[in-house]
């Protein structure tokens, strides 16, 4: 079975195979930026507690992050930027596959992203996910978390060209959107494990995840 990292490297060629010079030269040039900005910084820390919130899921039912949280042992964040991300769905459907495992470690994931219910529903039937997908209307908790940029000025016609029509997907009236993260937390809300990465298509696998809930079950006893 492959790693999601070579899933992801395998869509990049396919992708960047498809691209004039200009383009590709400008996203690599965007995401050095972001990365030598060292976004990562400011995002939240292992030790660091986060605060109980409330958001609707692709359902538009209103879900409460403390019902979750106080009935698992563990609850995992995972933001990411939209349905309309191939490297997103890449991880969501990543993700899914160690669901069995997540359950037998009495682990919750949840994954939130800015766009509308509709758009995450979307999202969630394509990929046929089971855990929870909520909307961070206006990025709300992803700024909690230290995570959120504006997409550069020289992407957004890249994106145009894509049929990325942010302003359509998140209807916020802004070009907001969180850096790919990751963030397990135990029952007490304390962030014991973060990935954060100002590369888009950097993703925690999912294997490390399962591995950083078995070494703190270890810890803990």
């Amino acid at each position: 079975m492959s790693t999601l990292a070579q899933q992801i490297e395998d869509f990049k060629l396919q992708s960047r195979a498809k691209m004039d010079t200009n383009t590709k030269n400008t996203m690599q040039s965007v995401t050095q930026g972001l990365i030598d900005s060292k976004l990562r910084d400011k995002a939240l820390k292992v030790g660091d507690r986060i605060t109980p919130f409330s958001l609707l899921n692709a359902s538009s039912n209103i879900i409460h992050i403390e019902d979750i949280i106080d009935n698992n042992k563990y609850t995992i964040l995972n933001f990411y930027r939209g349905s309309w991300c191939p490297y997103c769905n890449l991880e969501l459907k990543a993700l899914q596959k160690i669901q069995p495992e997540l359950k037998i470690l009495h682990t919750e994931l949840v994954a939130l992203s800015p766009q509308t219910p509709d758009n995450a529903m979307l999202a969630k039937d394509k990929d046929e996910l089971t855990f929870e997908v909520l909307c961070d209307k206006n990025n709300t908790i992803g700024r909690k978390m230290g995570i959120v940029y504006e997409l550069p000025t020289a992407l957004r016609p890249v994106y145009e060209e894509l049929g990325i029509d942010l302003l359509e997907v998140n209807k916020n009236g802004t070009f907001e959107i969180p850096l790919a993260a990751t963030f397990v937390i135990n029952s007490n809300y304390e962030i014991i494990y973060t990935f954060v990465d100002e590369d888009h298509t950097k993703r925690l696998e999912p294997r490390d995840i399962l591995m950083a809930i078995k070494k703190d079950i270890i810890n803990s006893h």
